[in-house]
């Protein structure tokens, strides 16, 4: 197999690891993260419906004004304004689906952000 292969096969078995960890806790709404080479994208899921809630990505009109939209500045702003369109939904604790992705760097500040603006998880 190539390196491509065998890195698409490592990033899902560590997406469904995280996703069964997650499952049984029924009573909290979902946030997912999910990153490209370009942006950051965040939802707010509920699985018992099977809807979402609050989705927002630095390709939104609210991150207009930052030139660079995959680094830490724009995790962190991102962290913020879902954490504040999630409280003004009612929504206060969530469980943190890192989506396979490695919890430092970008993925850590946008927890980080998110913790400091309201959201427990």
């Amino acid at each position: 197999m190539n390196r491509n292969t065998l890195k698409q096969k490592r990033l899902q078995r560590r997406k469904l690891r995280i996703k069964r960890k997650l499952n049984p806790k029924k009573d909290r709404m979902r946030l997912c993260i999910s990153r490209s080479n370009k942006s950051l994208y965040a939802q707010i899921i509920d699985d018992a419906k099977g809807t979402t809630e609050v989705g927002i990505s630095t390709l939104s009109k609210d991150f207009a004004g930052l030139k660079v939209k995959n680094n830490k500045d724009a995790a962190k702003e991102l962290g913020k304004a879902v954490a504040a369109k999630a409280l003004e939904r009612g929504i206060k604790i969530v469980v943190f689906d890192r989506n396979g992705f490695l919890y430092h760097g970008k993925i850590k500040a946008f927890a980080d952000s998110a913790r400091e603006s309201g959201l427990q998880f």
